[in-house]
């Protein structure tokens, strides 16, 4: 006797670009389309149809947007876009005009509609036995996941156009992120990465209204959430976390050992004239003074940050002001960008000295150079010294993790030469043996 086979689970290829704000969009629409019964797959030949989340921050990213869609839509036909850069769906159609859909970000439910019309569910999907995991469909490893706290920003700097794209701040139930938090520490999440766009104005919109989890009052406050989830016993890191006087709170957390000591701060620059012109906090002295008494209350504090060369109006002594900040300032973890015009952003309208390209790049060699040799200044004191490392991957030359100064995909990693019988997710004490400008090399003890 025949029998009819069960029809196949529609398949839905997904391609994240951008930050990790952007990654957890993506693990959002896939939680909700796996609920619906889609497969998720990692070939364009296997997808019915492709989502690609677009990032719209500078013109570099959105020129790898454009690119990626195109290779979508060569290798696949069957085009959705969703993202930063979808805010300007004319632009994008006016480059690859054949896409199906254009949304922005955070528009989850426009997106996972525009996948019924490509693809339709299955009718007979029944999603009380095709279960999603608790935490939700994940992009990053078992062992760690992003959790986002808000979304917008109130902020005006000059080169931004986030808060048009992502809109005014919004934060969420301090109970509901408590709770997901809760779900991923159960589904053997060992490291938290706390995101949003200004992580530390968390509550500011709803006036840190006082929420509940497992029956407690707690503030939906930064300094309250991190009490909260350092309770979960796993690691607690902070990114993209502005200096506001509030922050000083945390300090006293991380030095008792309940969240990492790491700070991800975006300072972008410290030339007052040009904060000012990028219509940020111009307190440069003010922040030198509170990082050297962050880290004489927390000597293990670990700061990361971000800055820009090249913006309009920069001269060679801001630039030197730059150099002459960082060397007194002693971070860790630096990135640097060239200052990139962005359409929509009023630092294009402000009247002053475009810096030329040559001298943008110029800036941005000499301010890598200067970095380096203070990064590795201070990774050269680890050596000897015993560290705690999460383990990221495995193979027969050993393990390669990292310690609590290391933010996956930005930072550095920890080499562990005899940590072939490790296996991600495991956390192991190590002793440093060498170092170089960003990376660590240890030994298990």
């Amino acid at each position: 006797m025949s029998t009819t086979p069960a029809p196949a689970n529609p398949k839905v290829g997904f391609v994240s670009l951008g930050c990790p704000k952007a990654l957890v969009d993506s693990e959002r629409i896939l939680t909700q389309l796996r609920m619906e019964g889609y497969d998720v797959v990692s070939t364009y030949e296997d997808a019915d149809v492709v989502v690609v989340n677009t990032c719209g921050f500078i013109d570099s990213a959105k020129a790898e947007s454009l690119e990626v869609i195109g290779e979508a839509i060569k290798e696949n036909g069957k085009v959705i876009v969703t993202g930063c850069m979808g805010v300007e769906e004319g632009n994008i159609r006016k480059v690859h005009p054949s896409v199906l859909a254009v949304t922005g970000p955070q528009q989850y439910e426009q997106v996972v509609n525009a996948v019924h019309d490509a693809v339709p569910p299955r009718q007979d999907h029944n999603p009380l036995i095709d279960l999603v995991p608790p935490q939700g469909i994940k992009l990053t490893p078992r062992h760690y996941a992003y959790l986002k706290i808000s979304e917008g920003c109130n902020h005006s700097c000059s080169f931004c156009i986030i808060p048009s794209m992502r809109g005014k701040l919004v934060s969420r139930p301090v109970g509901d992120v408590l709770d997901e938090a809760q779900r991923l520490v159960k589904a053997g999440v060992k490291e938290l990465l706390v995101i949003s766009q200004d992580t530390s104005a968390y509550g500011v919109d709803v006036k840190y209204r006082t929420g509940f989890w497992n029956g407690a009052p707690v503030k939906t406050r930064m300094t309250e959430l991190c009490e909260a989830l350092s309770t979960l016993g796993v690691w607690v890191r902070l990114h993209y976390v502005y200096p506001y006087p509030h922050v000083d709170e945390l300090i006293p957390l991380m030095a008792a050992g309940k969240i990492l000591p790491y700070l991800d701060i975006p300072f972008q620059h410290a030339s007052p004239k040009v904060l000012k012109a990028m219509k940020r906090p111009a307190f440069e002295d003010k922040t030198l003074a509170r990082i050297k008494n962050w880290r004489e209350i927390c000597p293990d504090l670990i700061i990361r940050s971000t800055f820009i060369v090249g913006f309009p109006g920069e001269t060679e002594e801001d630039f030197q002001y730059l150099l002459d900040w960082l060397t007194e300032a002693q971070l860790d973890r630096v990135g640097c960008f060239q200052y990139s015009p962005v359409e929509g952003a009023p630092a294009n309208l402000l009247d002053a000295a475009i810096v030329p390209d040559d001298v943008k790049q110029d800036r941005w060699d000499r301010f890598m150079a200067h970095q380096q040799a203070i990064s590795s200044a201070r990774l050269q004191l680890r050596i000897g010294r015993e560290i705690e490392v999460l383990v990221d991957e495995v193979d027969e030359q050993g393990a390669v993790g990292r310690c609590f100064f290391d933010a996956p995909e930005i930072d550095g990693n920890v080499f562990i030469d005899n940590g072939s019988n490790l296996k991600p997710g495991d956390k192991v004490w190590c002793k440093v043996t060498d170092a170089d400008e960003y990376d660590l090399w240890a030994e298990q003890i």
